[in-house]
């Protein structure tokens, strides 16, 4: 059976992985992320010698996904400095001598589950995490949707709360959208405490699902996906989601109908492979890049 090495780069930690075809993580590391100098050594060190037959790497972004581009491969503008600009894809391959499948760390994710999770078999899903940042993976077809770029749907705008206690969100880009609005440093940013200290303050947990719902139902009204995975460190706190199902009822007024929508706990639902979904959807990748 063949081995996949798969590469969940996040802004912090890279986890590198080995896989097998039935999604199964046979062996992986997590190591910090520095600098490129730093760091891809030690992760080209991981990935020798095991006899791989492709790799797949989920990176933060923004990146550059189309491959008629000739910064195909490559970070972006990230804020992470050390790795902007950063051809990737192209380190690996050279490195390795292996196919390497490349997409966004969230659209890993989404894959991750489209393949082995919660949103098998469905034509259409999309998986939104709200932890540091908030990031959109969306699955149409059963692949990662790419269009001008990758979706950045965390950064929708939203209407703000008119009793939200903070001015402004945190995001240096936008006022108001839903990153600066609902993610981890923005809750900490408007109460004073990180969210996990916060978990008996119901108005903290009333105003992020008031957030999160009004984006799920724009992505509803825009995508009509068959399901919407939550994940990320935000929530965690249990209580969030039925939260977030009742303000998305709430806010939907009506409109939408349809046999989904009868059972949202059925159709907003939590991750569903114990956080490994990115590493799993890397392994994807990679079975995909090897098929091309």
């Amino acid at each position: 059976m063949p081995l996949y090495g798969a590469l969940e780069a996040g802004g912090t930690k890279m986890v590198c992985a080995v896989g097998d075809e039935q999604g199964n993580i046979l062996e992986r590391v997590s190591l910090p992320t520095r600098t490129p100098e730093e760091t891809m050594p030690e992760m080209l060190a991981f990935y020798r010698g095991k006899d791989l037959s492709a790799l797949g790497v989920g990176c933060f972004g923004p990146v550059d996904l189309d491959r008629g581009s000739p910064t195909y491969g490559s970070i972006l503008a990230t804020p992470k400095l050390p790795w902007r600009d950063y051809p990737i894809v192209q380190r690996f391959e050279e490195a390795l001598g292996l196919p390497v499948g490349f997409d966004t760390d969230v659209n890993a994710a989404a894959l991750g589950e489209a393949t082995w999770g919660c949103t098998r078999g469905l034509a259409s899903s999309i998986y939104v995490t709200v932890g540091t940042g908030v990031g959109v993976g969306v699955v149409i077809d059963g692949r990662p949707y790419h269009g001008m770029m990758h979706p950045e749907a965390g950064h929708l705008f939203v209407a703000r709360h008119p009793d939200d206690p903070m001015p402004q969100g945190v995001c240096p880009y936008h006022p108001n959208c839903l990153e600066g609005l609902a993610s981890g440093p923005a809750i900490e940013r408007r109460w004073g405490k990180k969210a996990q200290e916060l978990s008996d303050r119901p108005e903290v947990w009333t105003l992020e699902a008031y957030y999160i719902a009004q984006a799920l139902c724009g992505y509803m009204m825009i995508l009509s996906p068959q399901r919407i995975i939550l994940g990320g460190g935000v929530t965690h706190q249990e209580h969030l989601l039925p939260l977030v199902r009742e303000e998305v009822r709430r806010q939907l007024g009506g409109y939408l109908v349809g046999k989904a929508l009868d059972d949202l706990e059925d159709y907003i639902v939590p991750v569903s492979l114990s956080d490994n979904q990115g590493v799993m959807g890397a392994v994807r990748l990679a079975m995909d890049a090897l098929a091309r």
